[in-house]
């Protein structure tokens, strides 16, 4: 299933995740995390949730502002990354409002209306019913919350587009499997990269999710993309609103 096969490819790659992320992305996955944080502007004793938490890097992001949050939670399938994410906790002295769950951004163990915030950092891609996760982020937040999506993407401009091609499918796999020792994970990735939606596509998702006030940002010449979109305060219909009625645009 496709399920096991991406829980144990991450299991496999967990040991030099962070090493290949920083090496294959020249470290612009950082800034990146960076900026998604900042885009959410979180409110103060704020309740986060991130699915996909990984080896917990978007939880040391969040920690390291200086806004006092109540809870923040980290979800993950795979437990090979939530052991690493723990050894990171630890190793920052984080602080114990932060907690650790096995969890299928599917089906999130959490009450409706619980979290400021959601947070998914190169996650979604991996998960073939985007809707149905993104109806589940939606469920756990609170009115008013948002949901910030981070995730790969392929620039529009042609000439970078081919060199990031080549790079993409036959420099990254190399490398990737060079290191990690994980032959399919690495030609995985540029597959599911090139075929995630377009940011306006990925956008009309979120809103047929039930998301409102939606607004993306293409990063560093349009290989990441985040995505922020807002739970309304008041719902007045159980079908969200047509996708020529609403506001979908790029952060500003």
């Amino acid at each position: 299933m496709e399920l096991d096969f991406i829980k144990e490819m991450f299991d496999s790659i967990a040991p030099r995740y962070d090493f290949l992320n920083r090496l294959l992305s020249l470290r612009q996955d950082v800034y990146w995390r960076r900026t998604m944080i900042s885009a959410l502007d979180l409110p103060e004793n704020a309740q986060v949730l991130d699915v996909a938490c990984g080896t917990g890097d978007v939880l040391l992001e969040i920690l390291s502002r200086p806004a006092n949050h109540k809870l923040i939670v980290g979800a993950d399938f795979a437990p090979g990354m939530l052991k690493l994410a723990k050894i990171k906790l630890l190793q920052e002295n984080a602080s114990p409002r932060v907690q650790l769950i096995a969890g299928n951004a599917l089906h999130l163990p959490f009450p409706p209306n619980f979290f400021d915030a959601v947070t998914i950092a190169f996650g979604i891609r991996n998960i073939m019913d985007r809707k149905s996760a993104l109806s589940s982020f939606f469920k756990c937040l609170k009115p008013g919350g948002k949901v910030a999506v981070l995730e790969l993407a392929t620039p529009s401009n042609r000439f970078f587009l081919s060199l990031y091609l080549f790079y993409f499918a036959k420099i990254l796999p190399i490398i990737g499997s060079f290191f990690s020792k994980h032959l399919k994970a690495y030609d995985y990735l540029p597959a599911s990269v090139i075929n995630f939606p377009t940011p306006d596509k990925f956008a009309a998702i979120m809103k047929q999710a039930g998301f409102k006030q939606i607004k993306w940002r293409r990063l560093t010449m349009g290989i990441a993309t985040v995505h922020i979109g807002q739970k309304p305060f008041i719902r007045t219909s159980h079908e969200p609103e047509q996708l020529s009625n609403c506001a979908i645009h790029p952060l500003k």
